[in-house]
């Protein structure tokens, strides 16, 4: 099961002109999860039946959606759920993610990926990271406001003996002569990471910089806070150590071995919080004022083709809701449709596709949040 990135945002984006089916259930915890696999096999088969009345024959559709067919009698991993499961499959590529929001059910057919619902944990107040630091164990948790996962990605050492382990990197101790005190003496002088400097905390630099080497596995497209959780000594050589840009300059202090995941996530909000509502303030603030001299819009199909020939900067979507239509991109023609049918997608998830695509901030918000009132709103670059 991956981890959900802007990394594998972006491979879900890429899968195109291929039929591919995106499921979106609410799952539950492991005392009450019997529910969940049935659930998931009525999506399952709402989803082949699109897929047939898309054209794919019936055997085809049964084979794209063998993968995720074959979940459903893993009891274990009904067992370890997190709030919600998204579910991805065409022909190219199957993905699923254990995800930290709750998602109303929904299956989409279409001939790319639907993602808007994954949006809310990439920007807004999305995803952040906490890495709970101490030289007996690392913690990294992937948290939103209201929820906290444990994540263990491959590189990360568990501790600093761990880290140190298998790492043969001997001390040496160059000696050479240089000129003594008196004529004819040569002295000598001693190069080595142990003469003059800490052995311990050299020994922290290299965990930290194992660690931070580990990182990028999981950050390395992103650009979602990352706040440390470690004892004060700790927190500036990990800063030296550092090489993701979006580390907080406020850490949880105090040593974090025994504090609960919820209690960390809690803690660290508190710090990216104002980092998010900054952000999308000045996002507001900026849409006001593209608005007032004719760089903004609520339109839907202005906001689609121009998102297309990369003109959308920033864009605000309501999220649960969907504009259902078509764009043909050669005729430049925009049409809206009132329900989902064969060939119709969400036109506000295509906008949003497009811009991330194009270089552009989406913000997706609760519909009463959009500017306007409008279903989205975007600004325009030029």
């Amino acid at each position: 099961m991956a981890v959900l990135t802007r990394t594998e945002l972006g491979v879900l984006i890429q899968n195109r002109k291929q039929m591919g089916v995106s499921i979106y259930m609410p799952t539950h915890s492991k005392w009450e999860y019997e529910q969940d696999p049935v659930r998931l096999k009525n999506l399952l088969r709402e989803a082949e039946k699109q897929l047939v009345q898309s054209g794919l024959r019936t055997k085809d559709a049964k084979e794209l959606l063998e993968p995720a067919k074959k979940m459903l009698a893993d009891t274990l991993f009904w067992q370890h759920q997190s709030d919600s499961l998204a579910v991805f499959a065409s022909s190219a590529m199957f993905r699923s993610y254990r995800l930290p929001y709750k998602f109303q059910e929904l299956v989409v057919v279409a001939e790319r990926f639907h993602v808007k619902p994954l949006l809310p944990l990439l920007s807004g107040d999305g995803i952040y990271y906490v890495l709970a630091l101490s030289q007996n164990e690392v913690r990294l948790l992937q948290c939103t406001s209201d929820s906290a996962r444990l994540i263990t990605p491959d590189g990360i050492p568990g501790s600093m003996a761990e880290a140190l382990k298998h790492d043969d990197t001997e001390k040496q101790v160059q000696f050479h002569t240089g000129t003594g005190r008196g004529p004819g003496k040569r002295g000598a002088i001693f190069h080595g990471h142990g003469v003059g400097i800490d052995d311990k905390k050299v020994n922290i630099q290299r965990y930290f910089r194992m660690i931070d080497s580990g990182l990028h596995s999981v950050l390395r497209e992103e650009k979602a806070p990352l706040v440390v959780a470690c004892v004060d000594y700790l927190r500036s050589i990990y800063g030296q150590a550092n090489t993701y840009p979006h580390l907080m300059d406020k850490g949880i202090l105090g040593n974090p071995e025994g504090v609960s995941e919820e209690v960390l996530q809690q803690k660290a909000w508190a710090i990216a919080q104002p980092y998010f509502e900054q952000a999308q303030t000045e996002a507001r603030n900026h849409y006001n004022e593209a608005q007032a001299v004719g760089l903004a819009t609520t339109n839907v199909k202005e906001a689609v083709t121009a998102a297309y020939d990369g003109k959308v900067s920033v864009l605000f979507t309501a999220v649960g809701i969907q504009q259902w239509g078509k764009f043909d991109p050669e005729r430049r023609a925009v049409a809206l449709y009132k329900q989902v049918s064969p060939g119709v997608e969400d036109l506000l998830d295509l906008t949003a596709v497009y811009t991330l695509t194009k270089g552009g901030i989406v913000y997706p918000v609760e519909p009463q949040k959009v500017p306007d009132k409008g279903l989205l709103a975007a600004i325009f670059r030029y």
